[in-house]
């Protein structure tokens, strides 16, 4: 697909025509895109299959599931989401109404990355339409096939001056990023995030960037040591670990933390021994990030685990123990099926360690006491995260999904992602019936008066 200025020009005098501003023509265009998913949900889990080694069963729920939900619920909202919404109007603006009526950025760009490069590439791109956008969307290329059958299916379903896909490496990324689109949203690293906000800052472009960073996962002593151990191994092994909200490190309260750990490593094996010995564990994306995450192992001691090929790209689910804040595994985000255990006694002290860092994408407690629950949200700053659960946040339509700080800029799912790329215009409408004197400087005794309602 071309990625000139004459892409983004088509797309712009599509988008002033004003059909995509038809909330039809939205429910239609949504309407296509679910049917598009279902229709070819064998080839998709293909791609998935040869790209990342993801099982069927791992491909439906974390990508394919949550996008047909996410587009079942736009579908049921997207008219109530559309329609003006009236406010209420201050006592000095008597005779008024107050509006807000959501309108289309315009053209949109939407740069993916490769964890989960439907899911998404598609989510995101849910809210741009439902919110009447047209769309360029830039999925990675380290997950080729995945990317090549959305740019062909996409294609198919939809006019290029609508919905585009343009594939290609960093280079072609940089390309895009030197034209002014309305709006970018953004999923990767931070690294990557800051070019990305310094080349849309040259446009004046506002964005929205998701990104990552290192997500505690705390288990007080007062936890289900049965149901926390397998909801943490489940949450932060999927997709081996590649989840920007997955549990980056434990701190597990000294009390509870031997018991811990030998029912955690009895989770492991039950979830996914019959998964690496047939084969079905997702697999690392690059050699490039293989040999990184594997030079994270030499961190502290492992207890469970620690074997890996690089013949497949894969490294078993593995448990370090005896880590500090010093070791390497703790100075980036793992991205990746290793997961640190540190230990804490002073829930002070933890949450000052925790907060001396960037603020995490998420952050999981399990505990049963309201009371430490509190304390902890309300003590650290997170993008947002569970209780007595791993990652089931970010399905939930209901909630807004997003980073605060390092961890990221904006929030979308569900109305968050129609609100994401709709600008709230204000609208005053003044009636005509009477007209209030004292607002204009003519009148004497104006400014009395006006301190009569102000007051």
């Amino acid at each position: 697909m071309e990625i000139s200025s004459e892409l983004l020009n088509r797309q712009r005098d599509f988008f002033q025509s004003g059909k995509t501003k038809d909330v039809t023509y939205r429910i239609e265009a949504l309407t296509l895109l679910g049917n598009m998913i279902r229709s070819h949900e064998t080839e998709l889990m293909a791609a998935l299959k040869s790209d990342l080694n993801k099982s069927d069963f791992d491909t439906y729920i974390t990508e394919l599931g949550i996008v047909l939900e996410e587009i079942r619920f736009t579908l049921k909202h997207i008219k109530n989401w559309t329609a003006p919404r009236k406010v209420k109007t201050a006592f000095t603006q008597m005779g008024s109404k107050g509006y807000i009526y959501s309108e289309p950025y315009g053209v949109v760009l939407i740069i993916s990355p490769w964890n989960y490069p439907l899911q998404l590439a598609i989510a995101p791109l849910i809210g741009a339409i439902a919110a009447g956008n047209c769309a360029i969307l830039k999925p990675s290329e380290l997950t080729p096939e995945t990317s090549k059958l959305m740019a062909e299916l996409i294609s198919k379903t939809f006019p290029a001056e609508y919905i585009s896909v343009v594939q290609g490496d960093a280079e072609t990324t940089q390309t895009l990023l030197k034209e002014k689109f309305d709006y970018i949203f953004f999923t990767g690293s931070v690294a990557v995030g800051k070019l990305i906000m310094e080349a849309a800052a040259k446009h004046l472009t506002p964005v929205t960037l998701e990104l990552g960073g290192k997500s505690p996962c705390i288990v007080h002593h007062d936890a289900n040591i049965k149901l926390a151990a397998k909801r943490i191994a489940w949450g932060k092994f999927i997709n081996a670990g590649q989840t920007c909200v997955a549990p980056d490190y434990l701190y597990v309260h000294r009390d509870v933390k031997d018991e811990f750990i030998k029912i955690l490593t009895e989770s492991i094996k039950d979830l996914y021994e019959e998964i690496i010995k047939n084969q079905e564990f997702t697999r690392i994306v690059s050699e490039r990030h293989f040999n990184r995450v594997i030079n994270l192992l030499s961190s502290g001691e492992i207890l469970h685990g620690g074997n890996y090929s690089i013949d497949t790209l894969t490294i078993e689910p593995t448990v370090l123990g005896g880590v500090n804040w010093e070791d390497p595994v703790m100075q980036e985000e793992i991205f990746g099926p290793i997961l640190p255990i540190l230990e804490y006694d002073d829930a002070n002290t933890m949450v000052g360690k925790i907060n001396e860092n960037p603020k995490p994408l998420a952050l999981y407690i399990f505990s049963q006491s309201n009371e430490f629950q509190g304390t902890i949200l309300n003590s650290i700053s997170f993008g947002g995260g569970c209780i007595n659960d791993t990652v089931m946040h970010l399905s939930s339509p209901y909630l807004p999904f997003g980073g605060v700080g390092d961890s990221g800029i904006g929030a979308y799912h569900g109305r968050g992602s129609f609100d994401v790329f709709s600008h709230q215009k204000s609208i005053l409408k003044q009636t005509t019936t009477f007209d209030l004197p004292f607002r204009y400087p003519n009148r004497k005794d104006a400014l009395k008066q006006i301190k009569r309602f102000i007051k």
